[in-house]
């Protein structure tokens, strides 16, 4: 799944998956950052139309975030994207989104939301049968409890758990595990957040991910639901979940 925060990534996967004779396939989403419009659900159809398996609400322009400061790599300065309006009610462009993506059938993620609009989009995501995923609660800037996920996870989202995250030292490994136990494996992927360039490749990572999980005592039935049955669910092409 290739990921960015400025662009869409569909089409550069339809190139990888032609071009590159690669074993596996590349998938590509979308991030409602500012500089594809930000809540903007003309790029969400488009993406959705190109093949994008993940739209994700605002990443690094999200008010949540920005409440942080810039992330290393930000080069503009802009004002913050929230999906509540000021009763704390999602905003009308939100349900036009969770509709484009329920009716492609395709996966809504909740990017770097604050954990109160995670939860608010979740819940509502559920009702209207929309896939949800929860987008790397270990992030400091998303943190939620393994109860919170729990909670997520019982209603049918499904839980993102980052290598980076550990790799930065916002989680150990076993408060990683703890969480994945709480949430329950069936519910789980694991990915890296990794390609940047001055990191190491994500293959590597993910490696690394696998073997950290071993260590903590998951078994080969647990790690390929992790690794290969829960993502299947978002990329296969039929949407069978």
């Amino acid at each position: 799944m290739l990921k960015s925060h400025y662009e869409p990534t569909a089409t550069r996967a339809a190139l990888i998956n032609k071009h590159s004779h690669c074993k596996v396939k590349a998938y590509g989403g979308l991030a409602l950052n500012w500089p594809v419009g930000g809540l903007n659900p003309y790029a969400v159809a488009n993406s959705l139309k190109n093949g994008a398996k993940i739209i994700w609400m605002p990443t690094r322009d999200a008010a949540n975030s920005l409440t942080f400061g810039n992330m290393s790599g930000d080069f503009f300065d802009r004002p913050g994207i929230t999906i509540l309006d000021e009763q704390d009610r999602l905003k009308p462009v939100v349900y036009e989104i969770m509709d484009l993506v329920r009716e492609n059938d395709r996966f809504l993620a909740t990017g770097h939301l604050s954990p109160k609009e995670s939860i608010i989009l979740c819940r509502e995501g559920v009702k209207r049968k929309v896939p949800m995923i929860l987008t790397h609660p270990e992030f400091p800037r998303t943190k939620m409890s393994g109860e919170i996920q729990k909670e997520m996870a019982d209603l049918g989202v499904l839980i993102e758990k980052n290598w980076f995250n550990i790799g930065q030292k916002a989680v150990t490994p076993e408060e990683m595990a703890h969480n994945i136990r709480t949430a329950g494996v069936s519910r789980v992927y694991i990915a890296t957040d990794r390609g940047q360039g001055t990191c190491p490749p994500p293959a590597e990572e993910y490696g690394e991910f696998i073997a950290m999980l071993i260590r903590q005592g998951f078994s080969d039935a647990e790690i390929r639901q992790m690794t290969t049955e829960v993502p299947r669910q978002i990329g296969h092409e039929q949407g069978v979940r």
